[in-house]
Order: C-alpha cells, then sequence, then structure tokens
C-alpha cells in the first residue's frame, strides 16, 4: 500500500497510491491509506505520479484521487488500467497525462524524469527528481533483469550518468538475500522444460500483471503443440489492456473457457488466477470441482508459477490439499523453484545498481524491518548514509546536516465499506479516545505448523494513553500467539482483541481506544 508524499517550499506531490488485503480482518476488505495526517498538516499534493501498475502503487487512486483533483502522471499500461478504474468510478480519466519511459514532467519546483528499470510488470520506472540543489532518486519496484520478455534490460549508462545522487530511496523486499533475483528468461525456458513432459491438462497460476510470465507460458505451450485459455476476470482485463499496447502480439490465439470441453486433455493449459488461495479466484473453483467450463481429473497438472505473498501460506495449502485429494499433480516454489522468479532485487543487483548512482544518503522502504536493517547494512558496507529505517507516518527531512526523522504520526487503517472510505470500526476520533488516550498496535505475524509467530519489532503508538512496560506486553504477546488456534489472520484477531484489552485493562491506569492491526510478515531465513 504505496503512498509517498515529496514536499519542497510548501509545494507537495505525490508517488504513487496504492491498496491492500486486509486479510486479517472478516470478508478481507480493502484498505488504503489515510489522508488525516496531510490534511491536518494542509498538505495537498499538486501532481501524483505512478511508477508501474501494480495494486498496491495504484489501488487506491480512484478513491482517494478525488481530494487532490491534480495531473496524474502514469506510463501507458498504468494509464490504461487507472482509465478502467476511473471507469467504473464514474471519474473523468482527463486528468490521466501519459508518459512515456525517459520522458520528464515539471510540478515546479520539482522535474521528474521517468527512467525505466525491469520488475514484474512492463513499464516499471525509477523517478528521477531534480528539486532545488537536490537530486532524489525514487526506485519503486525494480530488479535487474538481462532477459526481462518484454521490454530491454536495464541500460547501466542512463543510471552511471545521474551520479552521485543526493537522496536514493529504495525497494528492501529482498535485501536479506544474496544473489540475483533470477530472470524472466530462465523461467521461461524451465516452464518449457516442464511442459513438454507433462500429461494431461496444465493449468498454470500466476499473477494476472506478470505479462511476462504469461507470454512464456503461451509460448512454451504452443512449442508443446497445447492450446492456451485464460481464467479469471483480472487476468482477461490484464491482457486485453497488454494486447491493445502491442505487448503480446507474440502470444497465440487464445481458446475461449468455454469451449475447454471439446480439447483433449494434452492439448490444453489454462492460465489462472488464485495462485494466493483467494476464495473466488479462477483456480479456486478448479479446486473445488465447481468451474462451469471444466473439471480437473487424476493426472492433470497444476503449476504455482508465484511466490506465496506472507500471510497466504495456510489458504494455498489448503488449496493444495484439494488437487491432491483431487490426484492432480503440483509444482511449486518448494519442488520446483526454476519455476518462478521474484520482481524484487537481490544483494547482487542492489550492489550494481548503488555503485552506479552512488547515492549520498539512502532512505530503505518496503518490506518489514529485518528487510530495511539488511538494506541499511548493504548500504554502510558501500560507505552510503542510512540512519532511519521508517514505518508508516515518519516525517523526514532531508537538509544540510543530513536525513532525519521530525515526526512520527499514527497511521489508523481506513477500509473501503459500501464503495466509501471509513476508518475502521472504533477508530473514529470521540471525546473518550481524546480523554482516555490511543492506543496503536500494528502486530507482524507469520504462520508456522503449530501456530502464530511474532517477527521483528512490535511496532506502538500511544497517544496520551497511560504509561506501558513494552518488555511485559510484548511477551505476553507472544504467549497468546503460542496458545491461540487460528486458521486465518481474521481468526487470529477475533481471538486476540478480547485477551488483549483484558490485558491492558489489568496492566493500565485508564484504559485506551485500542486499534490492532495484525500484518502478515515474512519468516526469516535460517
Amino acid at each position: 500500500m504505496n503512498l509517498t508524499l515529496y514536499g519542497y517550499n510548501d509545494h507537495w506531490i505525490a508517488v504513487d497510491c496504492g491498496m491492500m488485503i486486509r486479510q486479517d480482518l472478516p470478508n478481507s476488505p480493502l484498505q488504503v491509506p489515510n489522508l488525516e495526517t496531510a490534511d491536518a498538516l494542509d498538505i495537498t499534493p499538486q501532481a501524483l505520479f505512478i511508477t508501474h501498475g501494480h495494486e498496491d502503487h495504484i489501488g487506491a487512486v480512484a478513491w482517494l484521487w478525488p481530494k487532490w483533483n491534480c495531473p496524474i502522471y502514469a506510463t501507458p499500461l498504468a494509464a490504461g488500467l487507472l482509465r478502467l478504474k476511473f471507469a467504473e468510478h464514474q471519474l473523468s480519466s482527463a486528468a490521466i497525462k501519459v508518459v512515456e519511459p525517459g520522458e520528464a514532467r515539471e510540478s515546479a519546483p520539482f522535474t521528474v524524469r521517468y527512467l525505466p528499470l525491469t520488475h514484474s510488470i512492463p513499464e516499471s520506472c525509477s523517478l528521477m527528481m531534480l528539486i532545488g540543489e537536490y537530486r532524489v532518486l525514487h526506485t519503486g519496484d525494480w530488479k535487474l533483469d538481462p532477459e526481462p520478455m518484454i521490454g530491454a534490460p536495464v541500460n547501466a549508462s542512463h543510471f552511471q550518468a545521474l551520479a552521485p545522487v543526493d537522496l536514493l530511496v529504495g525497494d528492501s523486499t529482498n535485501a536479506p538475500l544474496p544473489g540475483h533475483s533470477g530472470s524472466e528468461g530462465d523461467v521461461a525456458r524451465a516452464l518449457s522444460k516442464t511442459l513438454s513432459q507433462c500429461k494431461g491438462r496444465v493449468v498454470v497460476s500466476c499473477f494476472a500483471s506478470n505479462l511476462a510470465r504469461i507470454l512464456a507460458i503461451g509460448q512454451a505451450a504452443h512449442q508443446c503443440g497445447r492450446r492456451i485459455s485464460l481464467m479469471g476476470r483480472s487476468m482477461e482485463r490484464m491482457v486485453s489492456i497488454a494486447r491493445g499496447l502491442g505487448y503480446l502480439d507474440d502470444l497465440p490465439a487464445l481458446v475461449p473457457p468455454h469451449d475447454l470441453g471439446y480439447l483433449p486433455p494434452d492439448e490444453v493449459v489454462i492460465i489462472a488466477t488464485g495462485s494466493q488461495g483467494e476464495p473466488r479466484a479462477a483456480l479456486q473453483r478448479l479446486a473445488q470441482g465447481r468451474h462451469p467450463f471444466i473439471e480437473l481429473e487424476p493426472g492433470d497438472n497444476v503449476i504455482f508459477s508465484a511466490k506465496a505473498i506472507p500471510g497466504n501460506e495456510r489458504p494455498i495449502e489448503q488449496l493444495k490439499k484439494r488437487f491432491t485429494q483431487l490426484g492432480v499433480s503440483i509444482f511449486d516454489e518448494t519442488n520446483h523453484p526454476e519455476l518462478h522468479a521474484t520482481g524484487h532485487p537481490a544483494q547482487e543487483e542492489l550492489n550494481k545498481f548503488y555503485q552506479w548512482v552512488r547515492p549520498k544518503h539512502l532512505i530503505p522502504v518496503h518490506g518489514e524491518a529485518r528487510h530495511q536493517q539488511a538494506h541499511q547494512e548493504i548500504a554502510q558496507a558501500l560507505n552510503i548514509n542510512a540512519p532511519l529505517a521508517p514505518v508508516n507516518g515518519d516525517m523526514l527531512v532531508l537538509d544540510g546536516q543530513g536525513l532525519t526523522c521530525e515526526a512520527r504520526y499514527p497511521q489508523p487503517p481506513c477500509i473501503i465499506n459500501q464503495n466509501s472510505v471509513v476508518a475502521h470500526p472504533g477508530l473514529d476520533n470521540t471525546k473518550t479516545t481524546v480523554r482516555r488516550g490511543s492506543l496503536y498496535l500494528a502486530l507482524p505475524v507469520t504462520a508456522s505448523e503449530t501456530g502464530w509467530w511474532r517477527i521483528g519489532r512490535l511496532m506502538l503508538d500511544s497517544n496520551s494513553a497511560s504509561p506501558l512496560d513494552e518488555d511485559s506486553f510484548s511477551e505476553w504477546l507472544d504467549d497468546q500467539l503460542e496458545e491461540i488456534e487460528a486458521e486465518t489472520l481474521a481468526d487470529l484477531r477475533l481471538a486476540l482483541q478480547p485477551r488483549l484489552i483484558h490485558w491492558l485493562a489489568e496492566h493500565m491506569q485508564h484504559m485506551p481506544e485500542v486499534h490492532l492491526q495484525i500484518m502478515a510478515a515474512e519468516a526469516p531465513t535460517a
């Protein structure tokens, strides 16, 4: 759920405006960034710059942009996706301005140039910002893919020409991982080899936005004498927009899903949504035998060409169990890691990129605390100043003295409820909240075979609340997570909330308004 605000001399711009899915709440509602802090500080961005078309970077634009009514700059694919969202919200898309990679736009005193970097969606760009005497590089999501399948590899000379930059705001997602993130070209060859060995039907599930993967699956199927079909609304929408932009000209002809039943099983490859165990996705319907056009049988195959997002492990395992019960063979990141490549840079790529642009200062963003800390260690080894690992709501300042955190503002969740943005129930600012104080608790957890574990630091922010012994509180929380039996984050939250309120009532002089957010985190590797 990305939204970054940059300000200089009281002129502000926004970079990205994404949403997230709250898996810890019933019905998994959508959450968007909270604009209360920006409103209170009288911050209204004069332009919105989009780095790429993933939902965690554009998903909240149609919800929040009407408050700003400013120009929106996006590359053609992201602009196409935004226009669809605006149409659904009955908004005019006149504010959406197309920027080709390499071009610059101005929102004085900001001059912003789009510089293409490879990622798991075409047209992902870093933003080189010239502001007064400062040169700031906002990387967005990226990797160094020598064979991206769609688009060109990263041009090193474009980034070397930027050096040195004053500040780099960079992707920490895979900072703990040694080596290289892998190439889409390697995945394409692995998919071709795997498909050639499969008998029966093949279902491949990947993210709808990974157009290079979709193209690789289609070409591998064609080489094996198989026809391809798309399943899932988001997959069909993404492919339609990409074809209009010429990105999938080499994708073989598609078979409508309702015609699949007429084809022999060993002539079929289905590209489906649902790799994360989503309850209403195509893959789930296939696993439950509820798809109207096809039924999987023993000897068929399902390939998960996507990494499990932290927090989704249990629904994915349940999905795989259903396929196993059907007699379907499963290929996933555990038994066939070569069938997926991440879209974020590992240590080798971070080192190479930073040697190109030679940043003086670095702010590590994305990922959990351990990812940011690993990113800081890389910066330290390269003599880059990276004193801060910010959390949501931090107001950071870059000046002649370097980087400092000026203030930290709590960010209560805002969820989408019946087509409107509202505070989560219990988070409205009432008089009792002011009188008794507020306690904001963000709890990062990961699932294990035996239960739930807390990962990284406990994010605790108390506003006018009575003092709390954080060490005792953390130990108590860890004990509760060991005891509670819960299948999903939503169940965990329902079980933990009353215990939490009871413990606080016994250990605090005045009971505050409690705002609990449970987040899926990735377990550290040994």
